[in-house]
């Protein structure tokens, strides 16, 4: 290898001279201790070199070694179940080689180099292949069959496929390209974690990618490979939420990726999930997951490698036909690894200290997210969705971070501080959320959900609405002071937010809601809303009826027992029909009388 000189170490940044040869983003090995790095600037021979391990005790005049190679992934059977740290090591594999405390400059292969997998090729010899083609399968968990692509770039005939048990790094098949060079194909293969990974088509994001979260699903969906931001202040229920998503989302593959979070929040997701099943097939979460622990104690500078190394990952997977799901939490400590290396780099500071190329670089990111037609044959389709939380301080959405979040992304889930004090979770604000997939998603929900699902979603909004701008009446005048119409209307948000966007994250139905559930819940709210608005009933003696119980316990009805709740509806018609038969209604007569007085 090439060797430069370190002349400066400021923590994680390190400046080395005698570096001609260099390029931009290319990996080198720092001091003899081999700490790995990444060249970010290159200044004639000068290369400054942001450092993913601790540089304490590096010194000036230490050598710096040039690999000349991008920072990479490794891609192959192996990487379900897996934890890494931000540069792709292995960390229980780190545990068993050193201990529990990771040392300085070991270099461990990313992927077990000794376990052999069953190779079944889908290509026999003579076949024409091309980039993105799937030449054979590996049966990975019982949940995801890896399937083994023709790399990016490369095309031509196959001249020898083999079948049975084999490395990551044995020979399984040997093409020939057209100016008859031939090529040794291993199931492992590398990729440059800055570079996006090639599609044949990007598509638009018609189909919803279904959470079981009552709040998201029916009122701010997420389009397969869609994007979305989930800012909000300290213990608002960020972490939780992204567990949610990450548990129940409807993708084949989840990538989690805890980037710059507390190490206990990560020991959360690593005890739950081996534990908790997957809704589909019953088998553990982990069969479909892996884990990117880039902890707070954990150097700053690898948090940037981590945000790429987990959507390099993703694109992988979304390449073999696969819809994956990309946990990004939190994008703030991402922001802030930028900040500390731009500071350091003494380049003019943009907003609030961040780097004045923070927008750009959070558009990159969410920019390889998306649906697309994958290269190769067979005709496939792959989808990331990408989903990051932001932790501005103080939960100030005119943080940097936040704004400039939200200009690239299509959804965005406001977390607010007054609901997680109350205990209501998801703390999902209604009044300030959107999503920009309605649109799109229209026919797709209009015929696969309920021809009248987007319309019970608008009228039950509106409902939420007003009784945002009843309550200040309420606060003026008091609650006696309204009108039955405007007393129902405070009800039925009541229902709303009491019954159906209330949800217990930990209680083992209410955890998660399919849609065709969530329909029905909304209908039956809505149904009673509608009828009570026909009968002349007093509003107190509305308030006490029976009905409404069996109402707030539809979301402890199980998925099996969904007739109940389908049922339920014509109860509520009987029920509200009958209680409107009975007596006078006292607010018809006060209504009355103030009409005569009026008169006179």
């Amino acid at each position: 290898m090439k060797k430069g000189r370190i002349i400066r170490v400021s923590g994680p940044l390190v400046v080395a001279e005698e570096m001609k040869g260099s390029r931009m983003y290319d990996v080198v090995k720092v001091s003899d201790e081999r700490l790995m790095g990444e060249i970010i600037g290159l200044d004639g021979d000068k290369a400054s070199i942001q450092v993913y391990e601790e540089t304490e005790g590096i010194g000036v005049g230490e050598p710096v070694y040039i690999t000349g190679e991008p920072l990479s992934v490794s891609l192959g059977p192996g990487l379900i179940e897996s934890i890494y740290d931000g540069v792709q090591r292995p960390l229980d594999y780190i545990q068993k080689k050193v201990g529990d405390f990771i040392s300085r400059g070991i270099s461990v292969p990313p992927i077990d180099p000794d376990k052999k997998w069953k190779f079944t090729p889908t290509k026999k010899k003579g076949d024409q292949v091309q980039e993105g083609d799937i030449i054979g399968t590996v049966q990975e968990t019982v949940l995801v069959e890896h399937r083994i692509m023709v790399p990016p770039g490369m095309k031509g005939v196959i001249e020898d496929i083999k079948e049975g048990e084999f490395t990551v790094n044995d020979q399984i098949a040997v093409i020939e390209r057209e100016n008859g060079e031939k090529i040794e194909l291993q199931m492992q293969q590398r990729w440059g974690v800055r570079i996006p990974r090639p599609v044949n088509k990007r598509l638009p994001p018609i189909k919803p990618l279904f959470t079981g979260q009552r709040v998201i699903d029916t009122f701010f969906p997420i389009g397969r490979g869609g994007t979305a931001c989930i800012p909000g202040p300290f213990g608002s229920g960020k972490t939780v939420m992204q567990h949610q998503l990450a548990k129940w989302a409807e993708a084949e593959i989840v990538v989690y990726v805890g980037c710059g979070e507390r190490g206990n929040e990560m020991t959360d997701v690593l005890n739950e999930f081996p534990k908790l099943e997957d809704p589909t097939s019953g088998e553990p979460l982990m069969k479909r997951t892996i884990l990117i622990a880039n902890t707070s104690n954990m150097p700053v500078a690898a948090r940037e490698a981590s945000i790429y190394t987990g959507i390099t990952l993703a694109e992988y997977f979304r390449d073999m036909g696969y819809s994956v799901a990309l946990m990004a939490d939190s994008t703030s400590r991402w922001a802030e690894a930028l900040r500390e290396i731009s500071g350091r780099l003494e380049e003019m500071p943009g907003e609030e200290g961040y780097p004045a190329y923070l927008g750009s670089r959070v558009a990159q990111f969410y920019e390889r997210a998306g649906r697309v037609k994958c290269l190769g044959s067979p005709e496939r389709e792959g989808a990331v969705s990408v989903v990051g939380a932001v932790s501005p301080p103080g939960g100030d959405l005119s943080d940097p971070v936040v704004q400039n979040t939200l200009r690239v992304v299509k959804v965005f889930w406001s977390l607010k501080a007054e609901l997680a004090y109350a205990r209501h979770f998801p703390a999902i604000d209604w009044l300030t959320s959107y999503s920009l997939y309605h649109d799109s998603m229209l026919e797709y929900m209009k015929k696969e959900v309920a021809g009248d699902f987007l319309s019970l979603e608008r009228e039950a909004m509106r409902i939420l609405e007003e009784e945002d701008e009843l309550q200040e009446m309420v606060r003026l005048v008091g609650i006696d002071a309204l009108s039955f119409s405007e007393r129902l209307i405070l009800l039925a948000a009541r229902m709303l937010r009491e019954d159906f966007l209330h949800q217990n994250s930990f209680h083992e139905v209410d955890t998660y809601t399919s849609i065709k559930k969530q329909y029905c819940m909304l209908k039956n709210i809505m149904l009673f809303y509608r009828k009570a608005r026909e009968i002349d009933i007093d509003i107190e003696r509305l308030e006490e009826l029976d009905i409404l119980e069996d109402i707030a316990r539809m979301k402890f009805i199980e998925e099996k027992k969904l007739q109940y709740i389908e049922d339920l509806g014509n109860r509520i018609i009987k029920t509200i029909k009958e209680a409107g038969g009975k007596g006078e209604s006292p607010e018809r007569d006060r209504k009355e009388k103030e009409e005569v007085t009026d008169a006179n």
